[in-house]
């Protein structure tokens, strides 16, 4: 067994021009590879395929899973396989077999990346300007996968050279300000040789915005706030993005990549190997609805009469918490909580800014929708915080401000002059303007409320709020990974207090 599945010499690459729409050709050593720029852009599509496909942005146990249960936002619908133990926080070592995929799929990236790396800097063979391009995306896509280990582990196996496996198996964990100063040195060069924005089939790309925008995360994390702050307010000032004029635009179906979308992941529908089904988690399963279950047929009808049926798995709904706390007159109210459709009360509430019950066009197990991970609106409430903690209230009121600008009729500005109500305001409002789209269990990591919040949050179904631990704001290294590599417990043989 090798220690994670790395594709370190092996790439799953593309055909076709339009890399959302091309299939994977096979699997080809560096060796004879890396011939032209269009092989060169080739490895760099397999790099956005490591995140589409497997368990990082494409099913529904994936990223998606740890950044958003667990919180105060979302949950399963039911008890369900590996997603129970998030949401009631009795992890182990073992009973989470989700997460051990979801760190050998981090991995495969990063291994991909650093081949990508090793293989184009300085090949004579590609053009300076190819060069720049594939280097700076993949510099941005690692940086990528050791935000989530980080921020999901703390301290892990860091390295970035393409170096053989029997290496990389016995790695110990590195700290993790070490490789976030470093993702940050990355993505200051990425910024550097990216796109300022990028148009027709090159949608879904990284731009130079969407490395400021990641690098931003990593300043809050290590709460360098001058930094984060000076980032946010170039993205706001000087980047091509801007804020939708409503809420219910940010989420329009047939323009995903608006003037508001940073970056995402497009999919394309009946794409071999490129179909997805995170979308699926958030439609609600028809045999469960509407409530009343003698207008079953009924109800069925006139969804079928608009090209339209419930045709998901209906996992991820909106947490108790979200919709008890939700202010009733919050115009992101409706755009969030969906309890009712076509008339007819429904059993469960679901998140409506990520459901599309085409059939047609987006039937289930294959949608083709785009699964947008950061947008401007984030980008002021980051500079908010950073504002606010620097005791620059007045500038911090203004960012928030403007986030509320589009949330209320009349307006319901936020004025105080105390940081730490403001703090709380702010926190709130990433709540409310994100929900069920962003990293709100990481937030509440990085503010240092995670226990506090989930301990007083209505859980419902679940026993988190009873059963979390100050200790449980990490995971635990998978025990498949111990077994195969006893030296991730040298620096701490109690595995994030889990032993």
């Amino acid at each position: 067994m090798k220690y994670i599945y790395l594709i370190t010499s092996l790439f799953f690459l593309s055909s076709c021009s339009n890399f959302l729409e091309e299939n994977v050709r096979g699997i080809i050593s560096p060796n004879n590879f890396y011939n032209s720029d269009q092989e060169a852009i080739q490895a760099a599509n397999g790099l956005y395929l490591d995140f589409r496909t497997g368990n990082l942005y494409k099913g529904w146990q994936g990223i998606t899973a740890w950044t958003l249960f667990g919180s105060d936002e979302m949950m399963p619908s039911r008890i369900f396989g590996g997603l129970a133990p998030i949401m009631d926080y009795n992890l182990t070592e073992t009973n989470y077999g989700n997460a051990y995929n979801l760190w050998r799929d981090l991995y495969s990236a990063i291994g991909d990346a650093n081949s990508v790396l090793v293989n184009v800097d300085g090949n004579d063979k590609i053009s300076p300007a190819t060069q720049d391009l594939v280097i700076g995306e993949a510099l941005f896509l690692r940086a990528l996968a050791y935000y989530h280990l980080t921020a999901l582990w703390g301290d892990v196996p860091y390295f970035l050279e393409d170096i053989p496996l029997d290496e990389v198996a016995v790695l110990g964990r590195s700290d993790m300000t070490e490789i976030r100063n470093q993702m940050v040195q990355d993505l200051i060069k990425a910024e550097g040789l990216l796109p300022n924005a990028n148009e027709g089939d090159k949608i879904g790309r990284a731009t130079k915005w969407s490395a400021k925008f990641l690098r931003t995360r990593f300043y809050l994390w290590q709460e360098d706030w001058d930094k984060a702050l000076e980032t946010s307010a170039d993205i706001i000032n000087n980047s091509p993005h801007k804020l939708m004029s409503t809420y219910g635009e940010v989420f329009d179906l047939n323009n995903q990549f608006n003037d508001e979308a940073i970056f995402g992941f497009d999919y394309t529908k009946d794409v071999p190997n490129n179909t997805q089904d995170i979308t699926d988690s958030f439609n609600p399963r028809l045999r469960d609805e509407p409530r009343d279950a003698s207008l079953r047929n009924e109800f069925a009808g006139k969804m079928l009469a608009i090209g339209e049926e419930f045709n998901g798995y209906g996992l991820n709904v909106p947490l108790n918490d979200l919709i008890d706390k939700f202010p009733e007159n919050d115009l992101r109210r409706p755009y969030t909580l969906m309890d009712s459709y076509l008339g007819y009360d429904l059993n469960f509430t679901y998140l409506k800014k990520r459901t599309n019950f085409n059939f047609v066009d987006s039937p289930r197990g294959n949608h083709g929708e785009a699964w947008i991970t950061m947008r401007l609106a984030q980008v002021y409430l980051m500079a908010a915080e950073a504002a606010n903690e620097l005791g620059r209230t007045s500038e911090s009121l203004d960012y928030i401000n403007r986030i509320r600008e589009r949330a209320y009729s009349p307006a319901q500005p936020i004025a105080t002059s105390s940081q730490t109500e403001l703090r709380k305001a702010i926190q709130d409002e990433c709540k409310w303007e994100l929900a069920g789209e962003s990293e709100r269990r990481y937030d509440l990591i990085r503010w240092g409320i995670l226990v506090e919040t989930v301990q007083n949050a209505n859980y419902g179904i679940f026993k988190g709020n009873e059963n979390i631990e100050p200790n449980m704001v990490k995971l635990p290294i998978p025990q498949q990974e111990i077994d195969l590599n006893p030296a991730l417990l040298d620096a701490d043989p109690s595995n994030n207090g889990y032993r």
